[in-house]
Parts: C-alpha cells; structure tokens; sequence
C-alpha cells in the first residue's frame, strides 16, 4: 500500500485474543458440558431422525471439526448413521459443490452420510402451536401473509427439520448488520429458511428498525424474531465459535441455542468491538476469505462501514474495499437479484423509497442496504476480476489498491486520515468521542 505523503495511517486489528490451543479438545469439552442443556447422548436415542445443519461456503465456520464432534455423540446415543441427515444452510446462495462440502465436513463424512443443500422451494409451514409465540410479530409479517394466514407462511422452513425428530446447528458468533451477531438460531431460521421467511427478515420493515444494527443483540427485532422461530421450528441444540481476524478459534460452546449465542456474543464483544476517537476520510476494507468470493458478500465491508452506529467515516468520506470477487456478483438467486436492483436502478433514492413502500424480495435487501451508503460515501472496489460488475452496480472500480489510493486522492486532495481495516467483518470501530 502507498499513501502520499500526508496522508496518516492508523490499522485497526480486532483486540488481542488467544486462540484455542487444540479446538477439537474444546470442542470436546463443550459437547461434554453443555449450556443450560442436557448433553447430545441424553438428547438423541437409537429411534430419532437427526438432522444436522451446517454452514455453506460463505462461512468461516470450522464444521470440518465441529460436525465430526457431534457424530461421536450421535454415534455414543446409539443413533444409526441413516438416520443422520447433515443439511447446508445455503440460503438463497448457489449449492455447494462436493469439493465445497468435503472442505467443509471431511470426504469420509460427505462419502459416508447424507449430505444435501437446503432448497428453499421445499419448505413446510409449522404447526400453529408452534408459530403461537411469535404473534408479536404480526404487525411486521402482515404485509408478507396472506390475510387469513400470515405468520405460518412467513416461518416455513426445510421440510427436513421437521421431518426430524431432533435438530442440531453449528455457527459462528461474529458481526452481523441485521442480526447483530451471527450465530445461535440463524442458522437454521435464516440458512434454512423459505423465501418468503428470508425476504421477511431481509426488507425494509426490518431492516428500517433502529434496534436492527451492527453489534446490537438487545432490542433488536431480528435477532428476537430468530430466536423465538428457532424455539418455534424446535432447535434444540448448537454448537457455536467465535474466531479471531486470523480465522482462528478462540471460544466454542455447546448447548442451548440462547445460552450458546449469548455467552459467545460477550466473547466477540470483547475482540471484535474496537474504539476509536473520531471518523477518518478513507476507510480501507481488506476483505477475508471466503467474504471475497462475490461482490454480494463483500460489499458487506462498506455496508459494516457506512451504516455502523458511529461510522468511522467524514461526511464524503471514502470507502475502498479489497476484494478479488472471482464469482462476480455471486451465483445464487439472492445474489443475482442484488445485481439486478442496482444495475437498472437509475436513482438511488427511488430505489430506496420504491422499497420502503413495496417491500423487497430476498437478495435485494443488499441492493437497499448498499444503495443508502453510496447517497454518503464513495465506494471503490479495488482488485476485483469483475470491473464491469462493479460499475454496474454504482461503484468505482480500480484494478489495484494503489490506483483506489490514486482515486481517493483526487477526490480528497494532499492531505488525508486513513484507517485500515485487514478484518472488516471481525473489527467494529467505535467512536467513543468525534473530535
């Protein structure tokens, strides 16, 4: 990276944590204590039907050890091996490729179980005993329902979770724009998910409310509308880690979808929320893998950035973000139709308004997020294989960091304030007071 010359540099690393010195043992530890939940071989039986739910691709998430785990627990309750599904929580992402699943779980998990994406076309409703609880949340699903039924058609899930007769998760605990921290329940409310479910959560109506924000768990409607559909579809168990900017593990824990997150979300707080003492011109955004595979995932750095509580940006600031994005826009439905709203969007503006007053199908809410930072901030997408892509999208693209540098300068003249962020989505900086 070359600045000019009165141009100043801060980093801003996530705070200084120790990694696990041996995950699979913690990980042990974890399934052999679990938070406010009987154990794994006290939960299952040689008669239920277990579905395992992991993360897709997109997620630094190490199933590869956390579902192994689980297996031998499975496997000490006498649970047969056909009676274990693993089901990836795609979303509306592309399907994983085998090569994607056997780096994600193991080839001798992936030859040996059943191993399948979520489809979000085959999803079933709960019963009305179960969705009972989250009628407070009516007055949000009401313009996605029909009249007569609204929140059961909201809160379809995979047909497989409730085919089952006990659901286990895995995740990652780190920050989330609408959750505020990933983890616990999303996997499966979100990951598995319908798209009526995930173009709920993902529009406007949710997105709009000041508890949805980075970082936020209490008082956020996301984060409660997934945690009482997780109780309502019948999650039971999940095992969760928190990793440090190296994507190494730091904490893991089994149990209690709630108890997990919450527990998990106080160790991220303490590595991923940093502070700072006032906003800066040019914020660089070096995004990680696997973030950086479409400009879907890594256009989250300047959402992370520019819709933070306390952004760490001047009005007219800069925003570049590093990310290869070798799959373009992204391959997935969601992915697919953020590229759409944005490349035939002629106003920004409109497009905010005609969301806010129709709603937004799923994916989209990407476009809504990203669109209401480039009305701030100037977004460059520095070294991306897709330059097109990117413009057409209302970005600037540059085919190096330096020549994003060589932009923002003309933009902001000889002098300067840089902070760069080598881990956007671990680091959130806080402003404890502007200057």
């Amino acid at each position: 990276m070359k600045l000019p010359p009165a141009w100043s540099l801060t980093t801003l690393e996530p705070n200084p944590s120790t990694p696990l010195p041996d995950l699979r043992a913690a990980v042990e530890g974890a399934l052999a204590q679990p938070l406010q939940s009987p154990r794994l071989i006290d939960l299952a039986s040689p008669s239920m039907r277990v579905c395992i739910v992991f993360t897709d691709a997109t997620r630094a998430c190490p199933d590869h050890i956390l579902v192994p785990a689980i297996m031998r627990e499975l496997d000490r309750a006498g649970v047969p091996d056909d009676h274990i599904t693993l089901l990836c929580a795609t979303g509306l992402h592309r399907p994983s490729t085998r090569a994607e699943k056997i780096a994600k779980l193991g080839a001798e998990v992936v030859e040996h179980y059943r191993v399948i994406d979520h489809d979000p076309s085959d999803c079933v409703i709960p019963n009305r005993v179960a969705v009972r609880n989250l009628n407070q949340h009516s007055e949000i699903l009401r313009p996605f329902g029909t009249q007569n039924d609204t929140a059961g058609n909201d809160i379809a899930v995979n047909a497989l979770l409730l085919d089952g007769d006990l659901i286990i998760a895995t995740g990652v605990v780190e920050p989330h724009q609408y959750a505020g921290y990933s983890g616990g329940g999303k996997t499966v409310v979100i990951g598995c998910g319908s798209e009526a479910t995930i173009g709920l959560t993902h529009g406007p109506q949710f997105l709009d409310q000041p508890g949805v924000r980075l970082g936020q768990i209490d008082g956020n409607p996301f984060q409660q509308f997934v945690r009482d559909a997780a109780r309502a579809i019948g999650l039971k168990f999940v095992v969760n880690v928190v990793l440090d900017g190296e994507g190494k593990a730091i904490a893991v824990q089994a149990g209690d979808p709630i108890a997990v997150h919450e527990t998990l979300v106080a160790v991220a707080r303490s590595v991923y929320e940093v502070p700072i003492e006032h906003a800066y011109d040019v914020v660089i955004a070096q995004v990680d893998p696997p973030k950086d595979v479409n400009l879907y995932q890594a256009s989250r750095a300047a959402t992370y950035v520019g819709l933070n509580a306390t952004p760490p940006l001047r009005p007219s600031g800069v925003i570049i973000v590093v990310a290869r994005c070798p799959e373009g826009t992204g391959q997935g439905r969601g992915e697919e139709r953020f590229f759409t709203a944005l490349s035939q969007a002629s106003d920004l503006q409109q497009l905010l308004a005609q969301y806010r007053r129709d709603g937004c199908q799923a994916g989209e809410q990407r476009a809504f997020m990203l669109a209401q930072v480039l009305l701030n901030y100037e977004v460059v997408v520095a070294g991306s294989q897709c330059p097109q892509v990117v413009k057409a999208c209302h970005l600037v693209a540059t085919s190096s960091l330096d020549e994003a540098i060589e932009h923002a300068q003309r933009r902001l003249g000889a002098t300067a304030q840089v902070l760069y962020l080598p881990h956007p989505m671990q680091a959130i900086p806080n402003i404890t007071h502007r200057a």
